[in-house]
């Protein structure tokens, strides 16, 4: 290389280090000057009638005052020397982490433009929201702050709602300028909103009436499940309406009506609300989706997760409300999620066995699942607040309430035919379905009464079969009960649905045939049940066939207690031999010499033929002293 091309190298060498050393110091200079440039180019946010609303987030800008000590004054006079940072330009979608201490600053340009209606508000939609200042211009040129928030009593608002808004003074010309103090420990992604004062009465209506629709279905669904834990002594309307109760108020704290109608005054409750109330509707879920699909018998471990999950929300509630709220919102965000898995799953095993209540479960519980995870990933700030995070629980519970009363209701149809199954068995017979012995014995009772009093004719009948012994011995016991079955299908054939027919023993059953006063009815029917005994049935594996004895008596010939009868028709029956040729038979009419009357050793005529009921009716009569 020549020692002209070596000089030529080094000039170009030397030139390029300056020129980058120029371009870095340019750099720098720009970055250093980028937020001054981005505070001189805030917009001004011009209100038009032709835009009735709008978000103005964008139009602002911000900076966070992280020991929450700096004021309006120091603000306005001089951002750079008083703050030590500057204020820079807000993005929508931001979401802030602020803390106890922490407040964040706003500034909004704001101008009306030409024919604009004065009469506008600046709200903050978001009803959790812990505190928020405003701060206007007054004609004096002082500052006028308002506050607003769920840590200041409602009646220290400008504007009493659901959730913080402010009348803006705007002046017919000329720019508004309008500082904003926000506090709020948890994370915030806030909007803000500028919106015409008449568009805002007309939303606000429509807004009451959707949330008073789903907060009055709640309140007719307590009302109705208080009713049927009164009517059917259910518990399991009693588990839901609880949970409806706590449901109407966590509705509230959320959507901001319990705020502005309830218990706005009490501060410190206002702002506890939501996550109390929160982690307590999670246990009656749970409690809920427990008693109606319960899973005890195939999975005890995870029916005592879920217990005992369930019942963790107490002190999950007082921890909630003693802890740091930065730590509080974590603790309602992880039980939640652990509800809704556990409710899921409960719903899902108890579908997958077939259970009809456990669809209806599942569908009841799957939009109240999405709406609490949209709600838990905005309390953590993964996604920014809408319309949607704000209000899908109550969107959800105006599909769950129907879905879910559908599986209480069948849940409870279910339960209330296995009591009444339970409590026929006590008065029916558990295998032929007839009448139990006592029970028998008190129809008996009442047949005997009216008899007496209103000469109404019965005939009481107790059938024997006879060869149960045998066939129980030789066939076994399926066999024998299959042959109770049969006598009672033969019974009911030839019998009227009106007659009462009871089992009073093993092998015997009893007939109380009302309005018979003749034998000859009786004589009828018996013949026609023991014929039908005789016949083997078609195809039947072993031909087994059925003889029948009968005991009878007219009530019209013989009149006795109850339980004198029935002693006199089982002697009567177990007098009969296995293989009599005489397998019906009558009590006899029992013949009564009463003592002469007036010194008389004559018997009246009529006195030999029986009792009669005119003489039964004479408190002095012997039978009559038998009752």
């Amino acid at each position: 290389m020549t020692n002209l091309q070596k000089q030529v190298a080094k000039c170009i060498r030397y030139a390029a280090s300056h020129l980058l050393g120029l371009a870095a110091a340019l750099s720098a200079a720009g970055l250093m000057l980028l937020p001054c440039s981005a505070a001189w180019a805030q917009p001004v946010a011009v209100l038009s009638n032709a835009q009735p609303q709008f978000d103005v987030r964008e139009a602002s800008l911000t900076w966070i005052d992280t020991q929450g000590q700096v004021t309006i004054d120091e603000i306005t006079s001089d951002n750079e020397k008083k703050t030590q940072s500057p204020m820079l330009r807000s993005v929508a979608d931001s979401t802030y982490l602020l803390g106890e201490k922490a407040a964040l600053w706003q500034h909004y340009r704001f101008a009306r433009a030409t024919g604009a209606s004065p009469d506008w508000l600046l709200e903050f939609p978001l009803p959790l929201l812990d505190k928020v200042t405003v701060f206007q211009r007054a004609p004096s040129g002082g500052w006028v702050q308002e506050t607003a928030g769920d840590t200041v009593a409602i009646s220290t608002w400008p504007e009493a709602g659901r959730y913080p808004q402010f009348s803006l003074r705007l002046a017919s010309t000329g720019v508004h300028d309008v500082y904003v103090r926000i506090q709020h420990a948890t994370y915030v992604n806030l909007p803000v909103n500028v919106v015409l004062v008449k568009l805002q009465v007309q939303r606000r209506q429509w807004q009451h009436m959707m949330i008073g629709g789903v907060l009055g279905t709640l309140l007719l669904l307590v009302l109705a499940c208080s009713a049927q834990i009164w009517v059917y002594r259910d518990k399991a309307y009693g588990w839901y309406a609880t949970y409806a109760s706590l449901m109407v108020l966590l509705v509230g704290a959320w959507t901001g009506v319990g705020s502005q109608f309830f218990w706005g005054e009490f501060p410190i409750w206002n702002n506890l609300a939501p996550g109390v109330l929160g982690i307590l509707c999670g246990s009656a879920a749970l409690l809920v989706v427990r008693n109606l699909c319960s899973i005890r018998v195939r999975h005890p471990w995870f029916e005592g997760i879920v217990y005992r999950t369930a019942w963790l929300g107490l002190p999950l509630s007082l921890l909630y409300a003693i802890a740091d709220r930065t730590y509080s919102a974590a603790i309602v965000s992880f039980y939640l999620v652990i509800v809704v898995v556990l409710g899921m799953s409960k719903a899902v095993m108890s579908w997958w066995r077939e259970d009809v209540a456990g669809f209806w479960i599942f569908a009841s519980l799957a939009p109240l699942a999405i709406a609490t995870l949209v709600t838990v990933t905005r309390v953590l700030g993964w996604i920014s607040s809408s319309w949607m995070s704000q209000y899908s629980i109550t969107v959800a519970l105006s599909l769950q309430v129907p879905l879910l009363l559908v599986a209480l209701n069948i849940r409870s149809r279910d339960r209330h035919g296995i009591e009444s199954r339970e409590q026929a068995m006590a008065s029916q017979d558990a295998l032929t379905g007839l009448l139990a012995a006592h029970i028998f014995d008190d129809r008996l009772k009442q047949v005997v009464s009216r008899t007496l009093r209103h000469r109404e004719p019965a005939a009481v009948v107790f059938v024997e079969l006879v060869n149960y012994p045998y066939i129980k011995k030789t066939w076994g016991i399926a066999v024998a009960e299959q042959s109770l079955l049969r006598s009672v299908i033969k019974l009911r054939r030839i019998l009227h649905d009106v007659n009462t027919v009871g089992r009073i023993d093993e092998s015997r059953f009893g007939l109380v045939l009302e309005g018979v006063d003749s034998r000859t009815p009786v004589i009828e029917l018996s013949a026609r049940l023991i014929a039908a005994g005789l016949m083997p049935l078609k195809g039947l594996k072993p031909e087994v066939i059925l003889q029948f004895h009968v005991a009878a008596v007219l009530l019209t010939e013989r009149l006795a207690p109850g339980p004198e009868t029935s002693s006199n028709l089982k002697d009567l029956l177990g007098s009969m031999a296995a293989r009599t040729r005489r397998p019906i038979r009558f009590l006899e009419q029992e013949l009564t010499r009463p003592a002469p009357l007036d010194g008389h050793d004559s018997l009246e005529p009529s006195i030999l033929d029986g009792p009669r009921i005119e003489d039964a009716e004479n408190s002095s009569h012997p039978m009559r002293q038998v009752w």
